[in-house]
């Protein structure tokens, strides 16, 4: 499989570095133009500032060719800032600029409303696709997903709260499973990614 991480800004080495771990390296592509999207079976698009990335998507032109890719079914997991660019819809931040989104997952979502960075947390998470134990689910300056719609499912819980959902070959979570030594969310992302390609 080629794997591409969106390499335009955020937590972009660490993805990579986890990705490095279940894949070899040189079907790992950083996506910063058109043309790295060619040949993808699958694509990461990592936690950062959601209006940098979406101003980013546009400047380089990669915004259209993107959600043209996605909207033909290329499996994407998409963390934090990712998930706020994916998303139908933002709740309007007070005082913020919110970024324009892909409205391709069905989810409405708050930025930042677990607080600053300060307000920043770990907790165990409740993955349905994992067996074991919880899974390790880092907050930062997280989003919340405040209503889930027809089209898409929840799939990750943090106590009762939804933290993760699913729509068709479209993850996305509110956590960053890159900043953990836990590589059980990649490797099911990627089963499925190889599933649905083959």
């Amino acid at each position: 499989m080629n794997v591409g991480v969106l390499a335009l800004q955020g937590d972009v080495p660490e993805h990579f570095r986890a990705l490095r771990r279940v894949v070899p390296e040189q079907h790992i592509v950083w996506v910063r133009r058109p043309e790295d999207l060619v040949g993808l079976d699958a694509l990461f698009l990592p936690g950062g500032e959601s209006t940098t990335i979406a101003d980013l998507l546009a400047r380089t032109g990669l915004w259209v060719p993107m959600r043209e890719r996605i909207e033909g079914g290329l499996a994407v997991l998409a963390t934090c800032a990712g998930l706020i660019v994916l998303a139908r819809a933002l709740e309007p931040s007070p005082g913020g600029r919110d970024p324009p989104t892909f409205a391709l997952l069905d989810i409405r979502v708050r930025r930042n409303d677990y607080g600053r960075q300060r307000e920043s947390f770990e907790g165990p998470v409740r993955v349905q696709a994992l067996e074991g134990p919880p899974f390790p689910g880092v907050f930062i300056r997280a989003p919340r997903i405040l209503s889930v719609g027809p089209a898409a499912r929840a799939i990750a819980w943090r106590e009762e709260e939804v933290v993760g959902v699913r729509q068709g070959s479209v993850w996305g979570f509110t956590f960053h499973p890159e900043l953990t030594r836990d590589l059980r969310l990649h490797r099911a992302f990627l089963r499925s990614a190889a599933s649905s390609s083959s």
